[in-house]
């Protein structure tokens, strides 16, 4: 078994729902990518979802643009962000870390260098946005090759043969966009979330975590309550935003800590 399904299978068997929370490496500064790592560890994140910068990040609304624009100008690449996660395993060898992104950089890279360097890391699933499932069985076949989780976005719109495909191709778990727009957008309604994941259920037998709109402990606990796992970024990325660099890491711990609360209570 992969660290993401050692890890989903152990919460599911304490009733425990999985916190995925998601940074963009390299924002608000390259030196803080690691260290905030750590930081969502302590505040008792489960998984680690880290955003590969790309100049064109459709899926994401405008607080994940500003991130990936701010780490950009920082010259952060893919390269670096395998960088931080090979740092990061120096000292945590058991949270998993999924790389989140999209299919030009690793496409630059080259798929079987980037699986090879990944591997090396410490990277244990990826993410990519505008990888359609129909078109990945050879990626995803490399990737579980090489112990690591190819992970595929459903949405509100996904049909029935979508979640098929997914549900051959895919390990570690599903990600179920809970929205109809970009993240970060708001007003999500957890009865419609409620009634797609039990469709997806259906065909999809992978934990099932929940992203887009989780906002707070309140939305959170809703989500955690139809899901395997919630995934949150924009809040965290906005967070960051408003908070002084050298307060960060803390900041982002003390936020965390408050949505694991509600998930345990």
């Amino acid at each position: 078994m992969s660290r993401i399904q050692t890890t989903l299978a152990a919460l599911a068997a304490n009733n425990k729902k999985g916190l995925i929370p998601f940074i963009t490496a390299g924002d608000p500064a390259p030196e803080l990518t690691v260290p905030l790592m750590h930081a969502l560890v302590r505040g008792g994140a489960d998984i680690l979802e880290l955003g590969v910068p790309f100049s064109d990040p459709m899926a994401e609304g405008p607080v994940i643009q500003r991130a990936c624009e701010r780490a950009l100008k920082f010259g952060v690449s893919l390269h670096d962000v395998l960088a931080y996660v090979r740092e990061f395993r120096q000292s945590n060898n058991s949270t998993p870390v999924v790389l989140m992104g999209y299919a030009n950089p690793l496409e630059r890279m080259g798929v079987d260098a980037f699986i090879a360097a990944a591997k090396e890391a410490g990277v244990d699933g990826s993410i990519v946005v505008d990888y359609p499932p129909e078109e990945c069985e050879e990626f995803a076949e490399k990737m579980q090759a090489n112990g690591m989780d190819p992970i595929f976005l459903l949405a509100p719109t996904s049909t029935e043969e979508r979640i098929m495909q997914v549900a051959k191709v895919s390990s570690g778990f599903t990600y179920y966009v809970s929205l109809k727009g970009v993240t970060g957008a708001a007003n999500i309604d957890t009865g419609e979330v409620a009634a797609r994941v039990a469709a997806i259920r259906k065909h999809v037998k992978l934990p099932i975590g929940v992203g887009f709109g989780i906002r707070d402990a309140a939305t959170a606990k809703a989500v955690a309550q139809v899901s395997d796992a919630v995934v949150i970024g924009s809040r965290i990325i906005q967070e960051l935003e408003n908070t002084p660099r050298e307060q960060a890491v803390a900041a982002v711990e003390s936020f965390l800590s408050g949505i694991r609360k509600a998930l345990d209570e």
